[in-house]
């Protein structure tokens, strides 16, 4: 997969969103905010796994990949 990767909607910690890079936006039409990176998933992945994040489960959605984390 390539990016963008969607990494946390309006609640998540702004500063581990600081860390990852990711720009907070309002999609047209939605009524909720995201953050996204343009970074592939798999570079999120290494950032939050240097933070203590572990993944816990992985699964698709349509065209959508989903993953679980848990922090240790």
């Amino acid at each position: 997969e390539v990016g963008p990767t969607m990494v946390g909607d309006e609640h998540s910690d702004p500063g581990l969103m600081t860390f990852l890079g990711a720009t907070k936006r309002n999609m047209m039409g939605n009524h909720f905010w995201e953050y996204y990176v343009n970074d592939a998933p798999r570079v999120v992945l290494d950032k939050l796994e240097s933070c203590g994040y572990r993944v816990v489960s992985m699964t698709g959605v349509g065209q959508t990949l989903v993953w679980c984390l848990h922090k240790e």
